[in-house]
Parts: structure tokens; sequence; C-alpha cells
């Protein structure tokens, strides 16, 4: 059974912060209205039951056994290059798709889901935190107290992998930490968006 999410005290390093500060960037309003009180991975998220939920996108782990939908365009999407997601995610940078937690819905695997809070190093359902398939360890996405930072890779976009434009990213953050030169015309952040220096 997934477990409640708990809190974290948000005075944190800025790295561990980024879902938080991107949050308030968005201006997400503090309360969220239930979907559903059946959904048991949490009130804010989308159920199975919700006869008024249409899936727009699709996505699924790499082994298939967590499948979860979402039924609307992501807000924002975003690379970041921070030392952070580098570690996490063993890759060179993360490309993320953020949406409002009531647009989420799983489909399967919820009890093959794993939580690691890298703030206090707990694997546990600590937000923000990552979240990823315990049996063949695809990174499911990011949880934020408010919003589902989705990674695009997962998601099934037709038999020509057309990428919509609503995930194509805006704009790279943390560049300053950068291991590799990105040649686009997306705005590069030094920190967050709107919130440091472009480079």
């Amino acid at each position: 059974m997934v477990s409640a999410p708990q809190d974290i005290n948000r005075n944190h390093p800025h790295h561990s912060s980024r879902i938080f500060l991107y949050e308030k960037i968005l201006d997400i309003p503090k309360g969220l209205k239930m979907v559903s009180n059946k959904n048991c991975f949490g009130p804010q998220y989308a159920s199975i039951d919700d006869l008024t939920f249409i899936p727009k996108y699709r996505a699924a782990c790499f082994c298939g056994s967590v499948h979860y939908e979402v039924s609307a365009d992501p807000v924002d999407a975003k690379i970041c290059h921070c030392r952070t997601c580098q570690t996490l995610h063993g890759a060179p940078m993360q490309w993320a798709a953020i949406f409002h937690k009531r647009h989420v819905r799983f489909t399967s695997g919820l009890d093959l889901l794993h939580f690691y809070n890298s703030e206090q190093d707990r694997n546990e359902r600590i937000l923000p935190c990552k979240i990823s398939c315990s049996r063949c360890g695809t990174p499911i996405a990011d949880e934020g107290r408010r919003m589902w930072l989705a990674f695009p890779a997962l998601f099934d976009f037709g038999p020509h992998n057309e990428v919509p434009d609503s995930f194509k990213p805006t704009c790279h953050l943390f560049y300053g930490m950068r291991v590799a030169d990105v040649c686009d015309d997306l705005p590069k952040w030094s920190g967050h968006k709107n919130h440091s220096t472009q480079l």
C-alpha cells in the first residue's frame, strides 16, 4: 500500500528544492479539490473510478508494470542540468513536463512504486521525492508538494513518436552545471526560470 506523503522543511538547499520553487513560480494554489476519496495514491490525484477523467496521454515504465495517464497537456516543460538530476538519472540532464496532480491517475503498479527523498536520504514518500519502478528501476516522476514532474520519454506519443509541442522544453535550468553544451535557442538560466540570471 502506498503511504501518504510526508512533508519536510522547505528551507533546504536549492538543488533539492527545485520542485517546490517551480510550483511557487507557477503560482499553484495551496489547496486542490479532492478528485476522489477512493484514490489510494492520494486525494490530490484523479481516481480510476472518476468517470469525468478522459485520458489524453499514457505513460509506462520499461517493464510495463507501472502505468499512469494524464488528462491534460503539461503546464510547462524544462531541462534541468543540476548535479542532483544528473546523478539520480545517471544522465547529463533531466527533461521533465509539469502537470497538476489532479490531471494524473495510476492504472496499474501502485504497489511497485519506490520513493526516495534525496534531502533526507530516505526511501520514503517525503515530498518532494523521486518515484521509480521497484521492478525495472525506471524513473517514473518527481513528486512535488502540489505538482507532478513527468518524464516525457515514458509517454506513448503514437507510432511516429511525435512529441507534442506542450511537452517540448521551454528552457534550461542550472545550465552553469552542465556537463555538455546544448546548442538551441532556449533560454538558459543559472538557476530557476525567471528567478535567476540568464547565461
